[in-house]
């Protein structure tokens, strides 16, 4: 202790006080990046079939074009009491919440997971898709009064266009429940229900000035509810990518691009195609492979099979921004949203 004392290291720069080195400052980088310059990944290029907003605004389409299409031959323009007319917005909800409940494992190559989800999403939505649709009548109706007292007397008006986005911000926000309920994380529910009821709400406002456009009742419904479908599936993913704050990205392997937003305390990651991360064609993934574990600001790896970082073989790691890991032919990078 005496001689470390008196030991006394020439000071060779410092630091600026907003944390960066000054002019003639000696910059050495960081732990992961000495260590990771031994290793070599070859980043595959990502599909855009693997970006949430994409496969979840094909999913809220396909849905809702669906659901017209069942509606459509029963529905009669002018009549109230027609199947058609009752079933038209219920259907479209119920099969895009199906939809939004199977996208993600479908691209993920997960078809058990994809089915047990379709399974639970199928009552939800039926539902949803009833109560919701009761709930944005009522909310359309109370709007329509107080526009009609402003002033607008036809669906011309954009003041009309405005409350049916508004009342129909109730069927993107059914979306966003059954996504958080299939995907089962509180979290993931509520970026889906701000994510779709903002695409939804922009759906419903669109959705007059086309049926001016076309001047035919079904072509009209089957552009505006396509659009409608699409706009809540690309909101919910594009919200649920913007408030992320911890996930991994695929450098490399066959879902190369694609992100895994960590919600849950514990994320399985195997080749079981009921694990939270699927990893398919590799022989070399145990079907319990690695878990990630979230304890408030600590998130950690727990590897039961070979797991790199940085080249060399971990069981257990802390995870810190940037961190590389290698499962297989599998490369992610663990990154975390930058905190005050």
């Amino acid at each position: 202790m005496e001689d470390l004392a008196t030991v006394v290291v020439p000071r060779t720069g410092t630091v600026s006080p907003a944390g960066s080195p000054q002019s003639g400052a000696r910059v050495y980088g960081t732990v992961n990046e000495t260590a990771e310059q031994l290793v070599t990944v070859t980043a595959d290029r990502g599909s855009i079939l693997l970006q949430g907003w994409f496969y979840l605004g094909l999913a809220g389409l396909v849905g809702a074009l669906t659901g017209w299409g069942i509606a459509e031959p029963g529905f009669i323009d002018s009549a109230s009491h027609s199947w058609g007319n009752f079933l038209m917005l219920p259907s479209i909800i119920t099969l895009m919440c199906i939809g939004f409940g199977v996208a993600e494992s479908a691209v993920e190559r997960s078809v058990k997971k994809a089915l047990l989800r379709g399974i639970l999403a199928f009552p939800l939505g039926i539902l949803l898709g009833f109560l919701f649709d009761m709930m944005a009548n009522i909310i359309f109706g109370m709007l329509l009064r107080v526009a009609f007292e402003l002033g607008a007397q036809t669906f011309k008006n954009p003041a009309i266009w405005i409350c049916r986005g508004l009342a129909w911000m109730v069927f993107g926000a059914a979306g966003g429940v059954v996504y958080g309920i299939v995907g089962q994380s509180a979290k993931k529910g509520k970026y889906g229900v701000l994510g779709g009821a903002l695409g939804a709400g922009l759906g419903g406002i669109v959705f007059d000035p086309i049926a001016m456009g076309t001047h035919v009742g079904g072509v009209s419904r089957a552009v505006g509810f396509a659009l409608f479908g699409l706009a809540t599936g690309v909101g919910m993913g594009l919200v649920e990518s913007a408030l992320k704050d911890r996930w991994l990205y695929v450098v490399s392997g066959p879902l190369a691009g694609k992100q895994f937003i960590l919600y849950k305390t514990q994320t399985t990651i195997g080749s079981r195609q009921d694990s939270d991360i699927y990893l398919f064609k590799d022989p070399t993934i145990l079907p319990d492979h690695a878990m990630i574990s979230l304890n408030g600001n600590r998130v950690s790896l727990q590897a039961n099979g070979p797991v790199s970082w940085a080249g060399q073989s971990v069981n257990t790691r802390v995870l810190q921004d940037g961190d590389l890991l290698q499962l297989g032919r599998y490369a992610f990078r663990y990154k975390e949203k930058q905190r005050a």
